[in-house]
């Protein structure tokens, strides 16, 4: 018996310098670190650039779905609504008669970028026009911060 516990003493030893288990080294973990952050600044810009053609797409899909709402308010009143009257017009009733809606839901009239879209009646490119300032907020840009307008 004091054999065999022996036996066993020496085998568990034998096994604990074998699997000898270490951590990762400082130096290890910074490789590591490394890789991933060449990674991320290889991958992070054709993700961004990708989320600003989403939000430039999704401008000009909600500038089709307001068109699409005038056109059924013209229906109903007979008349686009004024500049003052505004895309509001479209969600609440400003006390025009013949006024059927809501046309749109009230998130619609605000773009990607959290702006209300800007609305004339009439338009200089039509009976109206709708548009965003992209991005920036301001007229005019390119890329991500150029207008998008009804009449493109």
């Amino acid at each position: 018996m004091k054999f065999l516990s022996q036996y066993i003493r020496a085998k568990m030893w034998r096994r604990s310098l074998l699997s000898d288990h270490r951590g990762f080294t400082l130096v290890e973990l910074l490789v590591v670190m490394v890789i991933i952050g060449l990674l991320a600044t290889l991958v992070a810009p054709g993700l961004f650039k990708q989320l600003g053609k989403g939000q430039v797409s999704a401008a000009k899909a909600q500038i089709a779905s307001l068109e699409q709402a005038l056109d059924k308010f013209r229906l109903d009143v007979g008349r686009y609504p004024t500049t003052q009257e505004g895309l509001s017009s479209l969600v609440t009733n400003p006390g025009i008669e013949g006024w059927d809606g809501p046309y749109v839901k009230t998130g619609t009239i605000t773009d990607p970028w959290k702006r209300p879209y800007q609305y004339q009646s009439p338009g200089s490119h039509g009976e109206f026009d709708i548009f965003s300032y992209g991005r920036d907020g301001n007229p005019g840009g390119e890329g991500e911060d150029k207008d998008i307008t009804s009449w493109e």
